[in-house]
């Protein structure tokens, strides 16, 4: 019994024809087997081929209309291109059905491994998608997670207050003061080790030690409150330079250009905190000038010498008496025929003053609002961390603060977020597009309130 399948297509030969006259199917298919028997030899006789599995069923469809049929042909074949086109010519030969006058005609012949490459390509591009969609972010992730544990096993603890640190405290001569763990981690990742960390504005002893023995270099946040813990810090012990972040910015969240920019911009900390920027800064200068040790204020002294003795030495007096003007000992200073000049302006013609501007209150949580995002804040205190809650302040995920911002565009029901960060513009804004209605953070930056969304710090 011949074979009817083979196990291998490679070439489909496809043919047309048309009878003059009404045969059946088993009328073509023995015309075809008998009209090409022996014509090619008993090697490409179609019963041998068959029985040893080169050619696969011959399928036949055909149509009978007006005294005549017509239809097509379908033979599988296995074997090489060259004899597959030899047995299509010798099938194409047969030129009678039964009595009827027949013409048979090649159509095509089809490499059916075409269109199983292109159905392989297709099924490979698919199989590598699923893969990198699954595997990608699992592979970036464990990378950030690597990169973390690295960076965390080399902060250290200095000090009997257990500050953050990183492992150069000791042996670098010039050392930089952040505020907080999250604010020297990132210094660690961005392979800055001689950093240590405040505590924010509880300033301990240890940074007024430090100070006696290595050149600080205060690095804050770029808002109101970093120069406030700057001027504290200057208070407690002697700094040399401060850098700030760039305005609106925390430490934390800063990219390793960023820090080297901050760094490089850095001024001199009695320029900083100067009078003329901050009014009663001149306490600040004087101890910092007496602390300085002799050799760098050496210059300092002699410049002061050479001025007095040059222009003769001068008796200032108490330095809180009055000064005395040109024209008399007078509190105005002014001209006497000037002083005739002056004119009085009724009081009754001053415009009155304009109400003085006040602020809007800054936004607060009720009772039952504290109660419920103090707990999850101080769960996130250190982590880096932020979560996402609906409407019912269920958790809809969590997430690192440095990815919150994206991960805000994906959820749909958040209505408040929670992080262990400071609250920027840029993630005010998202949580607003967001449709959250509160952002809970440690910190603030400079945010314009609209009512829409309630930046609180706890």
């Amino acid at each position: 019994m011949a074979k009817t399948y083979i196990n291998t297509v490679k070439y489909m030969i496809k043919m047309k024809f048309e009878i003059d006259g009404i045969v059946d199917k088993p009328d073509i298919i023995g015309a075809i087997f008998g009209q090409s028997e022996g014509l090619l030899g008993d090697e490409m006789d179609l019963k041998e081929l068959q029985k040893n599995g080169k050619i696969g069923r011959i399928e036949i469809n055909h149509t009978t209309a007006m005294g005549r049929t017509k239809g097509e042909v379908l033979v599988p074949s296995s074997m090489d291109m060259a004899e597959t086109s030899l047995l299509a010519a010798s099938i194409e030969s047969v030129d009678k059905v039964g009595p009827c006058q027949a013409k048979f005609e090649i159509d095509d012949i089809d490499d059916t491994r075409t269109s199983k490459r292109q159905e392989i390509k297709d099924r490979a591009k698919e199989l590598l998608k699923k893969m990198m969609d699954k595997s990608s972010p699992e592979t970036q992730t464990l990378r950030d997670e690597i990169r973390e544990n690295v960076r965390a096993a080399e902060i250290t603890e200095y000090g009997p207050d257990k500050l953050p640190a990183g492992p150069d405290i000791e042996i670098s001569e010039e050392i930089i003061v952040v505020e907080g763990r999250a604010d020297v981690l990132n210094m660690l990742r961005n392979q800055i080790k001689n950093v240590i960390g405040m505590n924010g504005s509880n300033i301990s002893s240890t940074i007024s030690e430090l100070g006696k023995k290595k050149s600080i270099t205060a690095f804050v946040d770029g808002d109101r409150g970093g120069i406030l813990n700057a001027r504290k810090l200057a208070q407690l012990a002697r700094i040399a330079y401060i850098a700030k972040a760039p305005d609106g910015k925390e430490v934390e969240e800063l990219t390793r250009k960023e820090i080297l920019q901050s760094l490089k911009k850095r001024v001199p900390a009695e320029e900083e905190l100067s009078e003329r920027k901050f009014p009663g800064g001149g306490e600040f200068r004087e101890r910092a000038f007496q602390e300085r040790p002799f050799r760098e204020r050496g210059f300092r002294e002699r410049s002061f010498g050479q001025r007095s003795f040059g222009g003769g030495m001068r008796d200032h007096g108490d330095r809180g008496s009055r000064p005395t003007s040109r024209w008399g000992n007078r509190d105005d200073g002014m001209r006497p025929d000037r002083r005739e000049r002056r004119e009085f302006v009724p009081r009754e013609t001053i415009a009155p003053r304009e109400p003085i501007q006040e602020f809007p209150a800054r936004p607060t949580l009720s009772q039952n609002e504290e109660s419920v995002y103090r707990p999850i804040l101080d769960e996130l205190k250190g982590t880096m961390k932020a979560r996402i809650l609906d409407d019912k302040n269920k958790q809809v995920k969590e997430v690192e603060v440095k990815n919150l911002v994206e991960e805000m565009a994906k959820i749909k029901n958040a209505h408040s977020i929670v992080f262990d960060g400071v609250i920027t513009k840029r993630l005010f804004d998202a949580a607003e597009k967001a449709g959250a209605k509160y952002v809970v953070g440690v910190r603030k930056g400079k945010i314009e309130e609209n009512g829409k969304v309630k930046a609180v710090t706890l």
